[in-house]
């Protein structure tokens, strides 16, 4: 670096910064301003004008419809393309330019575009440091400051959304979803692409444990690692989190058809942005609002979509969010089990398998609409319900079976990368003759009495016996912090993990550390020979590219009171995981050798004080420990970590007289 002297932060030795001006014409023209404007109208809107000419709009057009345009988008690129200041991922590096072809559009027909920005962190640049400490907690205050700027411009007409990953996608669906009485239109921004040699976005994130086994070379990692992300812009190239919330987002009805999963900076994608443009002008002509196209039964759809998807396990913490905010029953840990044994999984792509297409084919395939149609020939769908199309869903499905779109895109695919479409989106029989299986098991057992989950879907099925059900009893290799298990997994001393362990990660939940996800970990055991024979239990959260026998959400947490916070090195594990009729058991059944079954275990565990190591990271901020207690009293991960205005405020109350009746002031 250039070294930087006093005389260069005082002075710039530039006579041009003394050429000061202290009066402006003014922008030209007037505003075109009403003797009823002026007699009724609040001075916000007055004032709002003067600032739009300010800014350099005609003022002659002031008047017209408003729209808003919120996005992610982060860094600052140069005209042509060049980073002038990086973002924070490829995710919401591009989106700028959806948003730019959006207000173009949205000129070109007659209606004043404004625009927003609220840029979001990236999980995988987080992963292994306390910076995952915010990941989840943002979402909440993202879907807070997104609807205050929505509200912070009163005479928007409508809203569009444009964003792309793990915690800002939902957060935007939650804002928007917070808004019934206007027209809403969401763009998701796709993904990138995987590179032509190499290795995907999810599989170099292991490189550090390959590399401490001599699964791989300093050279490869450096090289697969500059190559992963092969294209600038747009989502992870695996159904993680970012790839299921456009997924999700389509399948409510919020976007126009076939738009998750677009290549990000190809014409196909910033032509969605355009004919987003006209929808919500469309919806808002006709009358149209967000109430219209957010039902239960839209949610119900999503759902059914994301099971038949294979989607993350993340989206069991979003959806229930996003329903909160649309004032819907959020689904239930039931819902959840009930939608995942009705819905095949229909999709082959990263990481599930079997021949993990990247998300760019399930698009070329057909994407949500294609998988939409095969389960409303299943039956399984409300094709009553009303997209942003202004139309109901069984009218698009009608129209995608016999577009040139499906025909055209779908060739594209096989003759790109030779690969058949109906081999990347199947049709029920197809999927059951490829051994593909429901998507979320939730479990239970004396470490989770309140539930848990596994996506059961990416378990190894060489694992599971005949009858498909997974069965694993070993020893527990307890930690307290997730740099502990990483260390263990690269370990080839005697700390090493072995295959057989059981990996139990704990303190890891909401209250004490944020519920990060752990993908250092599961993504490790994902790509390391041995790591397939090692099962993980924790009371945090997964990345979406989590795959195996890894078990999380479990609750209570730890710090809660939960059970598997009074596990202790050694002690015997048994997890059942049925992968056919989604249901299972993670129980304490012993003390190393000695086996005393579940129902022993349970009173052992009731008798136990809790692991002398378990306590909230030092490290958390306050913010996520304030956010952690919010979304416990609102129902807490099961109920989509929200924040429940009403049971807070009943608490707090409760608390306050507490706190009088007992003279603590």
């Amino acid at each position: 670096m250039t070294k930087i002297n006093l005389d260069d932060l005082l002075d710039c030795r530039d006579e041009r910064i003394y050429e000061i001006r202290t009066r402006a014409p003014g922008p030209s023209g007037s505003l075109p301003l009403t003797h009823e404007a002026l007699l009724n109208w609040p001075s916000g809107h007055l004032f709002g004008w003067t600032q739009d000419a300010a800014m350099g709009w005609n003022p002659r057009e002031l008047g017209r419809p408003e729209i808003l345009l919120l996005s992610t988008q982060g860094g600052l690129r140069a005209p042509d393309g060049a980073p002038l200041a990086l973002g924070y991922h490829v995710g919401h590096w591009e989106v700028g330019l959806l948003v730019e072809a959006a207000a173009r559009e949205l000129t070109r027909l007659g209606a004043v575009p404004f625009a927003g920005f609220l840029t979001d962190p990236c999980d995988g640049r987080t992963q292994g440091t306390t910076g995952m400490f915010d990941s989840l907690a943002y979402r909440n205050d993202a879907a807070a400051i997104f609807r205050r700027l929505i509200r912070s411009l009163p005479t928007r007409r409508g809203v569009i959304g444009v964003a792309t990953c793990d915690k800002a996608l939902p957060a935007m669906m939650m804002a928007l979803a917070a808004c019934p009485e206007l027209p809403c239109v969401l763009i998701p921004g796709g993904v990138t692409l995987p590179p032509e040699e190499g290795e995907d976005a999810g599989t170099i994130q292991s490189a550090g444990a390959r590399y401490a086994h001599a699964e791989i070379t300093l050279q490869q990692a450096a090289l697969y690692g500059c190559r992963a992300c092969a294209s600038s812009g747009g989502g992870c190239q695996f159904l993680g989190t970012a790839a299921s919330s456009q997924v999700v987002g389509e399948a409510l009805g919020l976007t126009l058809p076939h738009a998750a999963l677009s290549p990000s900076g190809q014409p196909v994608w910033l032509d969605l942005a355009r004919r987003s443009a006209r929808a919500v002008l469309a919806l808002e002509e006709r009358g149209l609002r967000t109430r219209d196209i957010l039902t239960d039964a839209s949610l119900r759809n999503a759902m059914m979509v994301h099971c038949a998807f294979g989607g993350s396990t993340n989206l069991v913490l979003h959806l229930p969010a996003i329903a909160h905010a649309a004032g819907l029953a959020r689904p239930t840990r039931a819902d959840w089990a009930q939608t995942s044994r009705r819905v095949p999984r229909l999709v082959d792509a990263l990481p599930n398998g079997p021949r993990n297409h990247p998300t760019v084919r399930v698009f070329l395939a057909g994407g949500v609409p294609e998988v939409m149609l095969h389960l409303s020939r299943a039956g399984l769908l409300e094709t009553g319900v009303l997209t942003v199309t202004g139309e109901t869903l069984g009218r698009v499905l009608a129209w995608w079976e016999r577009s040139e779109r499906r025909t055209r895109l779908r060739a594209l695919l096989k003759q790109r990368d030779g690969v058949d479409p109906d081999e990347v989106i199947m049709d029920p029989a197809a999927a059951a003759r490829r051994g593909l299986t429901p998507t979320v098991a939730i479990l239970e057992g004396n470490l989770a009495p309140e539930g848990a989950l596994v996506k059961s879907t990416a378990i190894d099925p060489g694992l599971a016996g005949p009858d498909g059900v997974y069965r694993h009893r070993g020893p527990a290799r307890v930690f307290t912090r997730e740099a502990d298990a990483v260390a263990a997994i690269k370990s080839r001393g005697p700390d090493r993990v072995r295959p057989g362990d059981v990996i139990v990660l704990i303190g890891r939940g909401p209250m004490g550390a944020g519920m990060e996800e752990i993908l250092q970990v599961t993504g490790a055991l994902r790509h390391l020979e041995f790591g397939r024979h090692i099962a993980v239990l924790t009371d945090a959260r997964f990345s979406g590219v989590s795959t195996g026998p890894c078990v999380g959400h479990i609750a209570p947490e730890a710090l809660a009171g939960g059970p598997i916070g009074r596990l202790r090195e050694g002690d015997l594990i048994e997890i059942i995981i049925d992968r056919l009729r989604l249901e299972g058991s993670v129980d304490l059944v012993g003390i190393r050798q000695d086996y005393f079954g579940p129902e022993e275990g349970r009173r052992l565990l009731a008798a136990r004080s809790p692991h002398p190591d378990l306590r909230p990271d030092p490290d958390l901020p306050a913010d996520t420990r304030l956010w952690a207690a919010l979304q416990r009293i609102s129902g807490g991960s099961w109920g989509g970590a929200v924040f429940d205005v009403e049971r807070i405020l009943r608490t707090l109350e409760a608390g306050r007289r507490a706190l009088a009746a007992s003279g603590d002031h």
